[in-house]
């Protein structure tokens, strides 16, 4: 007999012999390609009907896509053979799967036809999806992801690291009594998540669909384990547990690196591996066919500092109220701690973004403009009465109307009259204080990535009232803790720093400030200091050369306010605001605690 080929799909060659030659029905290769090429395209009901035992191969064949979900499958005839007039023929072919995610699988097998009558059919046997697929047996897949890479300080420190955590799912059928099952969960969680009660538990488990179960809580290891007698044998309630990426604590950094892991997320979760195996009739895994080991991804590194961000969260947590501190590096403008209390985290990332009435801290614009005009100067007289009249229709006062006189202008600064810089912000050009406080970064856009952020507003006041409230951090004046403590970075760096939070992205800027000048820088931080030596902010004494500025800044009807600090100590620039305190004392005895703990 004459050998011939026949082209397929994929360049393929098929080698056959034998009297089928000139028959006008198909021959076995031609069955072998049409049964490979609808197993490929997802035919099923076609290619187990080119079989000997379509039910069977009908339903391994649907197992085996259901389990794999490919996302595509080439088959190949290498080649078929047959001898004679024998009614059977041999062919070997290949499985080439794409499994998703940039995993294939390829691999070799083997087919046996047989004619039936003048038809030629594919006999069935689970060896035709794989050789190794015996009797009874079906294909399991599972992904293997790799442990998520760790996010670093910038000394290396891990801020997020990959740790067991504790899915307490609850499936409401097997429960029973679900509100005795919702009472004993929430008896035992609640301590740790006090949004878990009976009724949350209850409302959660039964809006899940049929079938479904509701998880309860995450909880880390470690909390779990304290749980784990309570909760174990309750009925209904299921556990499963995976690597994710957490904080040293449930609260530590609460509104900076959730925000880092979600921006990073690709790039710290590596590349899942795979694993196909067979599983025989009781589910029992048999034989691994293919094994893929997961890629892990390397170490993001931030800008952040743990030990800045730790003194920075201990500094705020015992506020009752709502309290933030943010913290950067003067001279590159790095992102050092980002801390709220939890009371501020339920008003969202408002040390980053919260735009409140920035008080007396403003001065330090105010005093930059009025420098800068040639105004005054750090030891010019200047009136501190306990009020003064602006315009013959706003009377400003000073806190408790305390009257100093006539007083250098840096003693005015340090005690903080605000009717000394109501008369100087009058007296100035109505965008004077927005091009100061833009020198100081107030109203400059930074885009960083992973965070976001605001600065703050200093629109220009043609109305000599607003004018004259703004020079006190009042009127239309806004800024954010974090566009303060870019306020007090640019008076301890001489320019305004480019913020940042990851190591390796750069910060997009809508403008460059032009910096204050080094005729009024000099004297401006002789003037914060004088705040700390003698002025309003005693309590940082002890704690070297600190700089800085004491504000309470007034809100709703006025008859509540806001406390302030802002200042530096040498490279760490930070401000601090407590919300609702009426005087600016707790924020610098906030202060006083994160410098300590500086040391």
């Amino acid at each position: 007999m004459i050998p011939r080929t026949v082209a397929l799909s994929g360049a393929v060659l098929l080698l056959v012999s034998g009297c089928g030659l000139f028959s006008s029905r198909p021959g076995p290769d031609e069955v072998a390609n049409d049964f490979l090429t609808r197993v490929a395209n997802g035919d099923l009901d076609g290619a187990a009907a080119a079989t000997d035992d379509p039910a069977g191969a009908r339903e391994l064949l649907g197992r085996v896509r259901e389990v794999l979900k490919p996302a595509g499958l080439r088959t190949t005839v290498d080649q078929v053979r047959s001898s004679g007039e024998s009614a059977v023929a041999e062919a070997e072919v290949r499985y080439d799967w794409d499994l998703g995610h940039g995993h294939s699988w390829g691999y070799q097998a083997g087919l046996e036809l047989r004619r039936e009558e003048d038809d030629w059919k594919v006999r069935w046997a689970p060896s035709v999806v794989h050789p190794k697929l015996g009797a009874q047996q079906v294909l399991g897949m599972v992904e293997v992801k790799p442990d998520p890479a760790p996010v670093l300080d910038r000394e290396g420190v891990p801020l997020l690291s990959p740790e067991v955590v504790v899915s307490v799912l609850l499936d409401p059928r097997e429960a029973g009594d679900l509100e005795a099952v919702a009472g004993s969960l929430a008896a035992a969680l609640s301590p740790i998540d006090a949004g878990i009660t009976p009724a949350s538990v209850v409302e959660g488990a039964s809006a899940v669909a049929s079938g479904q179960v509701y998880q309860v809580a995450a909880l880390r290891d470690a909390d779990y384990q304290t749980v784990k007698p309570a909760i174990y044998e309750l009925p209904g309630v299921r556990f499963t547990t995976q690597k994710s990426l957490l904080a040293p604590s449930r609260t530590f950094g609460s509104q900076v690196l959730p925000a880092v892991r979600r921006f990073v997320e690709e790039d710290i979760a590596g590349r899942s591996g795979l694993r196909v195996y067979t599983v025989n009739a009781t589910g029992e895994e048999v034989e691994t066919l293919h094994d893929v080991p997961p890629q892990h991804a390397e170490a993001i590194r931030t800008v952040l500092s743990r030990s800045v961000m730790t003194a920075a969260e201990d500094a705020v947590e015992p506020v009752p109220g709502a309290a933030m501190l943010v913290a950067v590096s003067a001279s590159t403008g790095d992102l050092l701690a980002v801390a709220q209390n939890e009371p501020a985290d339920k008003e969202g990332a408002v040390a980053l973004t919260g735009q409140y009435p920035p008080g007396s801290t403003f001065k330090v614009v105010s005093a930059a403009a009025a420098l800068g005009a040639g105004q005054v100067t750090a030891e010019s007289p200047v009136p501190c009465p306990g009020r003064t009249t602006i315009d013959g229709r706003r009377i400003v006062p000073n806190d408790r109307e305390f009257d100093k006189g006539t007083i250098p202008l840096r003693t005015a600064f340090a005690v903080s009259c605000n009717t000394t810089f109501a008369q100087l912000a009058a007296g100035m050009a109505p965008d004077a204080l927005t091009k100061a406080a833009d020198s100081f970064g107030l109203g400059v856009d930074f885009g960083i990535p992973a965070v976001t952020t605001i600065t703050g507003s200093v629109p220009p006041a043609t109305d000599v009232v607003e004018r004259a409230e703004d020079g006190f951090g009042q009127g239309k004046v806004l800024a954010s803790p974090f566009g303060m403590a870019l306020v007090a970075a640019t008076a301890a760096s001489g320019e305004v720093p480019v913020p940042s939070v990851l190591a390796d992205r750069e910060t997009e800027v809508d403008h460059v400030p032009a910096p204050p000048s080094p005729a009024v820088l000099e004297p401006l931080r002789a003037m914060m200091r004088e705040v700390v030596e003698s002025g309003s902010a005693p309590q940082l004494k002890p704690f070297g050369d600190v700089r800085g500025k004491t504000g309470t800044a007034q809100f709703g009807d006025g008859t509540n306010s806001h406390g302030w600090f802002i200042g530096y100590r040498g490279d760490v620039a930070f401000a601090t605001l407590l919300l609702g305190t009426n005087s600016s004392g707790p924020a610098v005895e906030a202060s006083a605690r994160f410098l300590g703990a500086l040391g």
